[in-house]
């Protein structure tokens, strides 16, 4: 499973999904950003192949790119070799099942990988000869920002996350991390004052990425992780850098090889980061590039940070594991979703069949509990659809009364990218109870009679 497997999936079932600009783009002047900017403008977010680029250098580029390949479910749905139709909580429900297990990665050798169709080592690597994308207009340089992956020295294991790296020269990358596994890695490294081998991973099939977003413990294997979200091994091939020390994907577009320089930092950012609002710049490390390999005809990856794209890509991997964990301790939970309209991460949707008051604040601190994105959690009945944002709009506003459905609590840990937090580390969470109480009775939601609806075709009413 590659990206060119994706694509052509794609242009055979959904081909409306999928825009090839041929006029000459220039990525690193906004020219790429704005023309998915202008298509968002029009509620369009089809997957975009530009075929015609220009590099870092302003001439013209061997590479063609792709971007905006996550936004839309039904996409994602199709990556994961499901029907379209799945694209809601079946799709989150299939992830999370898949996740619980792992098939462990295939090693193939150098002549079998396509990645390996081109090598560049040391000094013949030059990063402006790439399609990297500035994407706002804030952005200080071109960013790449897809996949990144460590290896623990302990214990052995792989780690993938997607991480941002500012281009700042032909052999050289800034780095942002945020406290979570890979920087957890780089800590062990930098503490023996070590470098940090890191590749990152530009191009792979979609449900490579998506696996790459796993909620497991540190400790597990991403590789093997990966490889079950696919449904097939990941096959890997030595590094140029490493040997076999560092095994990366074999079937990738492109990888990028480097290290993070121990116990030294420089300026990083600002960047437009996911929540729609630019993460500030901060000192951070720097990765020293020492080999690039890539398939002769590359496609160059990369995600439309901050936009639909992301924001669905943050919400599969967590929805189902939510849900199961929720339906743990209250059975009668029905759906779980994390809207678009809070980055894919803040707000969490979850549904009910409320047996006994109470219920609902059980299933939302479950919530809270288990994802540390979430800060605001609605919960409703079972009638009102978690997915059709107008539906759990219109219970809050007929269920609640705030002094009576609302719980706030103070001194939370929040998220870094949150530019509503008054500082980097403590936030609020708040809790909507938008259930109907169960111990007195409450007006019933208006509704044409089953019995009617069941007999009424609409098509036969259609019909000339």
């Amino acid at each position: 499973m590659d990206l060119r497997d994706y694509i052509s999936k794609l242009e055979t079932e959904l081909p409306d999904q999928l825009l090839r600009i041929k006029k000459e783009v220039n990525p690193a002047e906004f020219e790429a950003t704005a023309i998915l900017q202008h298509l968002e403008n029009n509620d369009q977010y089809p997957t975009v192949i530009f075929e015609n680029n220009v590099n870092v250098n302003g001439d013209k580029s061997e590479f063609s790119s792709i971007i905006n390949v996550f936004a839309s479910r039904e996409r994602c749905a199709l990556a994961m070799n499901m029907d379209v139709s799945a694209k809601d909580l079946p799709l989150s429900l299939e992830y999370a099942a898949r996740e619980k297990t792992m098939i462990e990665p295939t090693v193939i050798s150098r002549e079998e990988a396509p990645v390996k169709q081109t090598v560049k080592i040391e000094d013949e690597v030059d990063l402006s000869e790439y399609p990297i994308i500035r994407f706002h207009e804030m952005d200080p340089a071109p960013y790449l920002d897809v996949t990144a992956f460590v290896k623990d020295p302990d214990g052995g294991f792989y780690n993938g996350a997607f991480q941002r790296t500012m281009y700042k020269g032909k052999r050289k990358l800034g780095l942002h991390m945020s406290p979570r596994h890979n920087w957890q890695i780089a800590r062990k490294y930098e503490e023996r004052n070590e470098p940090t081998p890191i590749i990152i991973v530009v191009g792979h099939h979609p449900s490579f990425y998506l696996g790459s977003l796993n909620v497991s413990p540190f400790g597990n294997d991403d590789y093997a992780k990966i490889g079950s979200i696919m449904g097939e091994s990941l096959r890997l091939v030595p590094s140029e850098t490493w040997g076999d020390q560092f095994m990366v994907p074999a079937d990738a577009e492109m990888i990028i090889e480097g290290e993070i320089v121990p116990n030294h930092r420089e300026v990083e950012g600002p960047f437009g980061e996911f929540p729609g609002t630019y993460g500030p710049q901060r000192v951070r490390w720097v990765i020293n590039v020492r080999a690039v390999t890539h398939r002769k005809d590359a496609i160059f990856q990369s995600i439309f940070t901050g936009h639909r794209e992301t924001w669905i890509l943050g919400a599969i991997p967590k929805e189902g594991t939510l849900f199961n964990r929720i339906k743990g301790v209250v059975p009668t939970t029905r759906s779980v979703h994390l809207p678009l309209s809070s980055v894919g991460r803040f707000h969490c949707y979850i549904s009910i069949d409320k047996k006994v008051d109470g219920e609902s604040k059980q299933a939302a601190l479950i919530a809270l509990g288990e994802c540390d994105f979430v800060k605001h959690v609605v919960v409703v009945d079972s009638d009102i659809d978690p997915f059709k944002e107008e539906q759990v709009m219109w219970a809050m506003a007929t269920r609640v009364q705030a002094d009576h459905d609302v719980d706030i609590i103070k001194n939370v840990k929040g998220n870094t990218l949150d530019p509503s937090q008054l500082d980097d580390i403590m936030g609020a969470k708040m809790i909507i109870d938008a259930t109907k109480p169960v111990s007195r009775l409450f007006s019933q939601r208006i509704k044409v009679p089953d019995s009617v609806m069941n007999r009424i075709s609409l098509q036969h009413f259609l019909e000339e």
